[in-house]
């Protein structure tokens, strides 16, 4: 089987209007060295993102999503962790042969990450005026009154009530979707020009999670950055994504433009992802679930990692790794039989 994962994935990562990408990851590989073995937690992963687009990555814990995020942010801990080979470009640049000052320049100024747990990622002691406040005396040297006052028109642009009193507020004082706000606004704060939001509606109701997705989408609008929203919940982004990449086992297995993928997913573990959301029209019937387990990232399976899950499985699922190939125009999938998925 000849492997065009390379020629299918540089396309892709190369954008759709033929223009260098805002942010670009070509064959991405992270391992961490642990006492049981080498977990190989990211298995060559490629996609791009341009200026006011929204990437979705989708996947079950343990996929890899978050550890490629902390990789393109250069927060992984090394060691354990370590990347023996790919590359992370921002607007050209690889960000992994720049020094340690260079990628500290580039975060919170260029690439800004909001994190999934707000309460644990906040100072308890400090106020949430002060910690925004932050940003700007560490990195613009402003005095305490002038990033006081920006701290507030952070606030009052990510819509939280009467700013102005609350800015000396602590963050146990505000709820969890204020709280996600404050971490919104952290991350807007030197307008960067891409914003990574790792799993950002986690744990709030079903409102205030629509509430803190339309924000961003809003938020994106008014300035046109890139935006990579990683979540395991594919009915959390079906109205605010432009294309989608779906991880298993730190490998893409499929990548489409957003309503494509909805309408037809080209993978079998894609398919079952849809089949497990809840719908309206299904009331009182079971709810799906994909059987079995994600793999153990000490001993992925042969062949296609998803082999052991698939209800479609045959020999060569269980022998040969498929290579992440072109099944329709902007679509890939990484399935010997995409295109028997794709007509099912």
């Amino acid at each position: 089987m000849t492997d065009t994962t390379a020629t299918t994935d540089s396309a892709d990562a190369a954008g759709t209007s033929g223009t260098v990408p805002l942010l670009e990851v070509r064959d991405l590989h992270v391992e961490f060295k642990t006492r049981e073995g080498l977990v190989k937690a990211v298995n060559g992963v490629n996609y791009s993102v341009d200026a006011g687009e929204t990437l979705a990555v989708l996947g079950e814990s343990g996929s890899g999503k978050s550890v490629t995020a902390q990789a393109i942010m250069g927060i992984l801990d090394m060691p354990p962790g370590r990347i023996p080979q790919g590359e992370i470009r921002y607007r050209g640049q690889d960000m992994l042969a720049m020094s340690g000052e260079e990628r500290r320049r580039l975060r919170g100024s260029k690439i800004a990450m909001i994190f999934q747990d707000a309460l644990s990622s906040l100072n308890p002691v400090l106020s949430v005026g002060y910690q925004l406040g932050e940003m700007y005396r560490v990195h613009q040297g402003l005095s305490k009154k002038d990033a006081k006052a920006r701290a507030v028109e952070l606030m009052d642009r990510v819509k939280i009530p009467a700013a102005k009193e609350r800015v000396g507020d602590y963050p146990h004082q505000f709820s969890g979707g204020m709280r996600q706000r404050i971490m919104i606004a952290m991350a807007l704060a030197l307008e960067p020009d891409l914003i990574i939001a790792d799993e950002p509606t986690t744990a709030l109701d079903v409102t205030v999670q629509a509430q803190v997705m339309d924000l961003l989408a809003e938020l994106q609008r008014e300035s046109q950055m890139g935006l990579i929203l990683i979540t395991h919940d594919l009915g959390v982004v079906a109205d605010v994504a432009d294309k989608i990449a779906v991880m298993y086992a730190g490998r893409i297995v499929e990548q489409a433009p957003v309503h494509e993928i909805y309408a037809k997913p080209a993978h079998p573990y894609t398919r079952g992802l849809l089949d497990s959301i809840p719908r309206l029209d299904q009331k009182g019937q079971e709810l799906y679930a994909i059987k079995g387990l994600p793999p153990n990232l000490l001993n992925i399976p042969a062949g296609c990692a998803f082999n052991p899950r698939c209800e479609a499985a045959r020999d060569i699922c269980r022998e040969q790794v498929p290579a992440l190939t072109a099944v329709a125009e902007g679509r890939n999938s990484a399935c010997h039989f995409a295109e028997e998925v794709l007509r099912g």
